[in-house]
């Protein structure tokens, strides 16, 4: 009990009086969201696209700075996990649920409203669709976890300072994040880790339905929805007991193992040759347009302006919004790497797997739409996965892993979350108690199905949309006092070595 901080009692309090008000009032509620998600996204959607695309500049910058030989802990650390474990757990905890929900959706989605307009379903709409596709999910997604998870591994393990959002403004602050700015801080951060991964709850309940649909008689609806969510809770409050080295680390590696097996059968009993051309010439678009894509806006269109608030500037927000729950995590299993190997293993590698990810599911919709006149386009956002298995072979053994993988995503994030979570509202205990953990797991069960019944993915969004807006800033902050902190160390080390490699003089010629 004596690791609690304000934080947790604030946080609580706060939490009920939300859920609350979504079960009493939820029609006011709604209204209320929806009034803010028009004005964050009309007056600010600019801020959202410039701060991406600066953490994804930052990260660049890292890789090849004079910094990139620091550690993440002391000199004489060594990584605590092995790369494959460590990417499975970076891979887990970063993306999770939503590369099954919108695998197939988001691309098929663009295909039938390209990005830049025109016409769909058109040989320049395919490209548009897995370009703006691989702008979500990619560089700056990833440079937007690197970013915050690097500052709170560094502080932590480095600086012996606690893991929290608040420890990172230490070099412009000093002592005052101890006080009521810093707990202000970390309640932000709390909230916005609450509604990012809420949101993706909702949406693994609805894809876990409508897979069920599609198998049997079950019927997809809200009803249906809440069990599975109840189900799923107790599964991973169970796994959130036995801590972060078998729970977490067991499911994780079972989720890496699940998706290559996905992926693996999918590349080979879909399009094959089509899928890597495509995959291959839409990334390489991609790379060379990443900066002009990610700060677009459309001031002179309202359609095309209406696109990018729904779908970039979401996607910008919700990465925003995860970013203290997966850095945290990822700073959590990163003791003993250096900065420069960090921020490329977190930035590049999960980037191109997530690429490639979307390019084989995404690419073997469109493939079907485009040359066997299916509609997977037309399908529900939950349902278009399946609807794509019903096209190749052995699909009903691919919903059934996809529904097993969806499964095993929910409870890893969702286990995850109630450790960071309980890590940020005990003063960055590294082993959080039980009690904190199921708290927070049952708040994020209950804000998701609030969510879910004030209106859906229109309120998840808005949840995002709001909750990111001052943990931008913050995050802004943070990358200011991480150069003056690695600013500061570097030069002593360089005068350091400088001393132990200077050639003694010939005792001659004294």
């Amino acid at each position: 009990m004596d690791k609690v901080t304000k934080v947790f009692w604030i946080g609580i309090a706060i939490a009920i009086v939300f859920v609350g008000w979504g079960v009493i009032m939820p029609g006011n509620l709604d209204q209320v969201m929806t009034t803010s998600k028009s004005f964050f996204l009309n007056q600010f959607g600019w801020f959202y696209q410039l701060a991406a695309t600066f953490f994804l500049i930052f990260a660049i910058y890292l890789i090849f700075s004079r910094f990139g030989n620091i550690k993440l802990g002391k000199d004489s650390d060594k990584p605590e996990y092995n790369r494959l474990t460590w990417f499975a757990m970076l891979f887990s905890a970063g993306m999770g649920i939503g590369l099954l929900f919108f695998g197939v959706s988001e691309p098929m989605s663009h295909f039938s409203t390209p990005p830049l307009g025109g016409e769909g379903g058109t040989v320049d709409a395919a490209h548009q669709s897995l370009r703006y596709t691989y702008l979500h999910w990619g560089f700056h997604a990833w440079a937007i976890y690197a970013t915050i998870a690097l500052a709170l591994a560094y502080y932590k393990f480095r600086k012996g300072a606690p893991g929290l959002i608040s420890a990172t403004l230490y070099p412009l602050l000093g002592d005052r994040v101890k006080g009521p700015i810093g707990i202000t801080i970390d309640i932000i951060a709390v909230f916005a880790t609450i509604f990012g991964v809420a949101a993706s709850l909702g949406l693994g309940a609805q894809q876990i339905n409508g897979g069920l649909a599609y198998l049997t008689d079950i019927p997809n609806n809200f009803t249906v929805q809440l069990i599975i969510i109840a189900v799923i809770t107790v599964l991973f409050t169970i796994s959130a007991g036995t801590g972060i080295k078998k729970g977490i680390k067991y499911l994780s590696n079972t989720n890496m193992i699940l998706a290559v097996l996905l992926l693996g059968l999918f590349i080979f009993l879909g399009p094959t040759k089509f899928i890597l051309d495509l995959f291959v010439t839409t990334f390489g678009e991609y790379v060379q347009n990443i900066f002009g894509m990610g700060m677009r806006l459309a001031p002179m269109n309202p359609e095309n302006e209406s696109w990018v608030q729904g779908w970039t500037i979401f996607y910008w927000a919700w990465w925003i919004a995860w970013s203290p729950f997966v850095g945290t995590f990822i700073a959590r299993v990163s003791r003993g790497r250096t900065i420069r190997e960090f921020m490329i293993a977190v930035t590049v590698v999960p980037t191109v797997v997530c690429a490639f990810w979307f390019g084989v599911f995404g690419g073997s919709a469109i493939f079907f739409d485009f040359n066997q006149g299916t509609d997977i386009a037309g399908q529900g956002l939950e349902t278009a996965l399946f609807y794509l298995y019903e096209q190749v072979p052995l699909g009903g053994i691919l919903t059934v892993v996809t529904l097993l993988l969806i499964s095993t995503f929910f409870i890893t994030s969702a286990d995850s979350a109630t450790f960071v979570l309980g890590m940020q509202t005990t003063n960055g205990s590294l082993n959080p108690p039980n009690f904190v953990k199921f708290s927070w797991g049952f708040v994020l069960a209950a804000s998701a199905v609030v969510l879910m019944i004030t209106g859906g993915l229109q309120s998840m969004q808005t949840a995002i949309i709001v909750s990111a807006f001052p943990l931008t800033i913050i995050l802004l902050f943070t990358c200011w006092g991480m150069i003056k902190s690695f600013s500061a160390e570097v030069p002593r080390k360089q005068r350091s070595t400088e001393k132990k490699t200077k050639a003694p003089k010939d005792p001659k010629t004294v």
